[in-house]
């Protein structure tokens, strides 16, 4: 059986307070996972219309549907927006994730990646790294880790090695929304 389980996505600032909170997201289950994703233990989570909540109590809802890939032991983290003209890339410069219980959480260090449809990438989201670096004192070994997190997504995102598939995003995406339909049967 192909069992999404629910997960909410919590992601915190260096000094422990909330950023951002996705509430309904969807676990791919392992067996329905790419063999290079096994191997690697991804966590990919897949949402549509999430309701989510930002530090100052503001919610919105998303706008397209996302496939996010969480890769324990690396200090990013990438979603993939499927939008009308292709697939977009967002991926933010963070800590591991931690999964316990439903919940994923994980610490965002302000720099992002953003790779479009067209191949194109863009770091963005530099000042607010420096404020925020500053502001909270993050120490050395952090910055060293970020370093690495930066240099590794970057690498990946040249190669286009995993997780810059777009067929695999999209297959994901649509495992989930069959998945959905058969509930619903």
């Amino acid at each position: 059986m192909n069992t999404f389980e629910p997960c909410i996505i919590k992601s915190f600032k260096h000094d422990g307070h909330m950023h951002r909170l996705w509430q309904q997201n969807w676990i791919v289950p392992s067996h329905l996972l790419i063999e290079e994703h096994q191997e690697e233990s991804v966590i990919v989570l897949i949402n549509r219309q999430t309701p989510i909540q930002e530090s100052d109590g503001k919610q919105w809802v998303s706008r397209v549907p996302a496939v996010s890939y969480f890769i324990p032991g690396q200090w990013f983290n990438v979603v993939a927006l499927l939008e009308t003209g292709g697939i977009r890339y967002y991926c933010n410069i963070a800590s591991p994730p931690y999964l316990h219980d439903g919940i994923l959480t994980y610490i965002d260090y302000d720099l992002d990646v953003i790779r479009t449809a067209d191949g194109n990438r863009y770091i963005v989201d530099r000042d607010e790294f420096e404020q925020h670096r500053h502001q909270y004192h993050y120490p050395q070994s952090v910055l060293v880790k970020v370093r690495e997190g930066m240099n590794e997504l970057l690498g990946r995102v040249e190669r286009g090695a995993s997780p810059f598939s777009d067929k695999t995003a999209l297959a994901y995406y649509e495992q989930w929304l069959s998945s959905c339909n058969e509930v619903k049967e």
